[in-house]
Parts: C-alpha cells; structure tokens; sequence
C-alpha cells in the first residue's frame, strides 16, 4: 500500500492533470489517508518553504535570457553562422538545423523552446528548399534534444541541486555529450538527404573570409556560454547570479551590438519568463512533497537495495537503468521526470561507482531522446503543432534520427572517460 502514490501519481497524468498536481494530489493523498503523522498544514508548509531556495532562481534568469536572445538577433547570427559552415553538405538546410541546435543549446537551455523557435524559422525555409515538412518537423524535434545537454540547460541546474553536485562541472560535462548527439544527427541527414537528392543550401563550401565575416557578427552571441562557464570556473559568480549575468549582457548586445533588442519587446520577454518559471518551479516544488513521501518510506534505499542486489555488474545495471528512463521520458516532459527519477536513481549508481557527473548526463540524454518519441514526447507535440504535421507522418519520419540519438547515447555510457575529460581539467 505504501506505493499506492506512485500508481496514482501516473494515473492522475494519464488522464490529462497536469503533472504539477499529480504530484501534490498523490503526497495530500498519502498524508492524509495513509500516514497522519505528519499534518496537512505541515505538507502544505513544505509545498511553499521549498519554493524558497536561493539556487532556484538561476531558473528565471536562464528561462529570461533565452527570450531576450530570441528578441535581441542573437539567435539569427547564429542561424547565419551555422549556414556558413555547414550549408554547403548535402542536406544543407538540414544540417544547419542541427548546428543550430547545438549552438542553441548555450542560449535558450530548453529543448521546447529551441524546438518551436526553429519551427518557426527553419521548417518553412526547408519546405521551401525541397524538403518534406514531416522529415524538416523530425530533424527539428530530434535536434532540440541536444539543447539542455549543452550549457546552460534548465535541467543541468535541476540535477545540480538534486544530486548535490557541481552545476559548473556538470555544464563543462555537456559539451562533449551534445557534440556527439550532433554529430551522430548530421551523419544521418548526409545518409537519408543523399538517398532523396536534398540539395544543399549553398552552391559551394564557404571561403576562409566569409567564414571570418560571418564570425566577427556572431562572436558576441558564440561567446555568451562560454563566458558564463569562465565565469563559474573562477569563481567570478555563482549559477544562479550566471542567470543574471547572461540576461544583463544579452540585453546589452541587443541594445548595442546587433540593436534589434526594442522597449516593444519587454512584455513578451516577461510573459515567456513567468510563464517559462512558473511551469517548471511549480513541478519542482510539487516534487519536492513527493520526494518528502518517497523518502518517509525509504522507498530510494528499498529501490537501492533491490537493484544492488539484482546485479551488482556496473554495465548491465547502467543498461536497465537506461531502458527504464528512456521509458520514462516517453510519458513524462524532461524537467518532471528528473525530478521524479533522480532521487530515486543516482544512489543507485553512486552505489556502483558511476560518477554522478557521468550519471547526470546519462540521465539527460536518456531524457531528451524520450521527448522525441512516441507517444507523449514533448517536442514531438511542440514540433507537430507548429508545423501542423500529423503525429502519424512525424513518427515515420523520426525513427533514423531517434536510432542516431540511441548511439549517442550508447556512447555517453560506455565511454565515461569522453564525458568526464572536461570536468576532471577543472
């Protein structure tokens, strides 16, 4: 009976409450008809103290930053710069879709975010260049998963304070995992576009001069992620004042730099950030109660225990846990089920002498790959909408991007020495 929350947790989702709720209805539940040691007003007490933290608001600042790129003509050079480097492969538009992604993923954080931005931008130019709509929203979802894998995602910040663990080392950890992710995307696109004769977007290679021209205008929006990981390593400021650095000095290179950054765009910078925090704290803080049961139970050292005792070989337990996640991510939008995961997971694998930097970004690759795919993945929806693709075309579509991604992913497992190279520099 002690896991009875858990069945009603995902039962409440399934049929449509949005999961912020389905984790606070199914702690109320157990706190009030299981377990009256501990009184609702106290439950409630915890739901509100846990909103408090001061690491949470590197949220607001990085969800803020992201928008006022996006508005500022950060995200257009980028766009630029990524077609002069790669425009001129076969798939062109589609192989600036995913170094744009990657280039992205410093900016906005968020895999929804990128994805329906470059829906907006990309897909039509796309369609307009010959490629199906399907296969242009497919590369689209697929590459917005590497997003949050490069800095500074949202969901590095929210396995940071859950795991207990550096948010600096687990950014400088993203970048090898993203780069792999694309590369393994781009090297599908060249296999998929030569078989239907996509053509590139440029006639020929760019010129060491273009390359340098295009450079000097998009420096300043290349520059921003890794000022913000200099920043963190030497101690310069903390993540969360990082959030607040970023939006400072993406409002002053819209305003000076590139000026396309206008008093007009203040309020839909605001409606995305309070929308883009409110979604994602209101989870954390629900989560919060939930792992408060969880932990009343002692249900992560049970789970520890019993997966400890099902095998204690390194790899095979990293290959479940992987199963299990890419399930979980399937049903479960990317930041939840982090929340709802990890406490229960990363003992397991500290348990086994899996780094939790590695782990981490074991855990958020897993993630992001099941927000591509069928049936609940949240890009997949973010995509199909904008574009008005129909899930069915999509699903036929995705499938050579999501078999890339699993890869990827084999390899981020596997080779932990790739992923921890960096963070062991720092």
């Amino acid at each position: 009976m002690i896991y009875l929350p858990v069945v009603l947790l995902f039962l409440l989702y399934f049929t449509g409450i949005p999961i912020a709720y389905a984790l606070f209805g199914a702690s109320i539940f157990y706190f009030t008809f299981f377990d009256a040691g501990m009184p609702p007003d106290l439950v409630l007490q915890k739901f509100i103290t846990s909103a408090a933290s001061f690491p949470l608001l590197a949220i607001p600042f990085f969800v803020m930053a992201g928008s006022v790129m996006n508005y500022s003509g950060i995200s257009n050079k980028l766009m630029k710069m990524a077609e002069v480097l790669t425009g001129h492969l076969t798939g062109g538009m589609a192989q600036v879709n995913v170094v744009l992604s990657t280039f992205m993923g410093g900016v906005s954080g968020s895999a929804n975010a990128d994805a329906a931005m470059q829906s907006k931008i990309l897909v039509p130019q796309m369609e307009k260049r010959g490629y199906s709509r399907a296969f242009s929203a497919a590369i689209t979802a697929s590459s917005s998963a590497i997003s949050p894998v490069i800095p500074p995602g949202i969901v590095m910040i929210i396995y940071a304070l859950i795991a207990q663990v550096s948010v600096a080392k687990i950014f400088v950890a993203g970048y090898v995992p993203g780069l792999i992710m694309a590369g393994a995307l781009m090297f599908t696109v060249t296999l998929i576009s030569k078989k239907r004769n996509y053509r590139p977007s440029r006639d020929k290679r760019a010129t060491i001069g273009e390359i340098g021209l295009q450079l000097k205008e998009s420096i300043w929006a290349l520059s921003l992620p890794f000022g913000i990981i200099l920043g963190l390593r030497f101690g310069l400021f903390t993540p969360t004042e990082a959030g607040a650095m970023a939006v400072l000095a993406s409002v002053l290179i819209g305003i000076f730099v590139y000026r396309e950054l206008e008093v007009g765009h203040i309020k839909s910078i605001l409606l995305d950030t309070i929308y883009g925090t409110g979604t994602v704290v209101l989870i954390i803080v629900s989560a919060s109660v939930f792992g408060y049961y969880l932990n009343w139970e002692r249900i992560p050292q049970e789970l520890t225990a019993m997966l400890l005792d099902f095998t204690s070989n390194k790899y095979l337990m990293l290959a479940v846990m992987n199963v299990f996640l890419l399930a979980i991510g399937m049903f479960l939008e990317g930041g939840a089920a982090l929340i709802i995961v990890a406490p229960l997971l990363v003992p397991v694998a500290v348990g086994l002498g899996v780094d939790p930097i590695h782990f981490g970004m074991i855990m958020i690759v897993n993630i992001m790959i099941g927000g591509v795919t069928p049936p609940f993945g949240s890009m997949m929806f973010t995509t199909c909408s904008v574009t008005q693709v129909p899930v069915a075309d999509f699903v036929r579509e995705v499938w050579p991007f999501i078999l890339a991604l699993l890869v990827a992913l084999l390899i981020v497992t596997y080779a932990p020495a790739l992923v921890m190279f960096l963070p062991s520099l720092m």
